[in-house]
């Protein structure tokens, strides 16, 4: 799934060199083995038609529980189904029932991404933003969107 919807995503934010980059960075399968046992992701799947992940992240400023939505990818076939929000109230779920208070669900998403308005929808808001180096001279040019659940 991966290898389709990323690309679709990104293909007029990145270059090939970079998301062929990114893909391994993000999706070999080293890389998933180590961000589920050594990072803490959990992963939900929806039949081959879309997924996310998510990942306790310390806490806030204010000392509430923090939680970091890794990825979130819909197959473009299956965009506009409800699937999304389906996928994000999982992980809205997950996150609630893991936490003892009022979280907050936080996202990383590059600033030319087509899916900023799908997050605002959701009831998330542009929090911050930054381009953050992920190597070879790459970077993420991102927004950090977030709500507090």
């Amino acid at each position: 799934m991966a290898g389709v919807v990323f690309r679709q995503t990104y293909r007029e934010i990145l270059s090939p060199e970079q998301m062929d980059y990114m893909m391994d960075w993000m999706y070999a399968e080293e890389s998933l083995r180590r961000q589920m046992l050594e990072e803490g992701n959990v992963f939900f799947l929806d039949e081959g038609r879309g997924y996310a992940s998510v990942r306790r992240d310390g806490q806030t400023s204010d000392g509430r529980e923090r939680f970091h939505l890794e990825k979130l990818y819909v197959m473009p076939a299956c965009q506009g189904s409800g699937l999304g929000r389906r996928l994000f109230e999982t992980v809205a779920d997950y996150v609630r029932e893991l936490s003892s208070g009022r979280p907050r669900l936080e996202l990383n998403v590059n600033r030319s991404n087509p899916a900023v308005p799908f997050y605002e929808h959701l009831g998330m808001h542009k929090d911050r933003s930054g381009d953050f180096p992920i190597g070879k001279g790459y970077y993420m040019n991102d927004y950090i969107m977030a709500i507090d659940l």
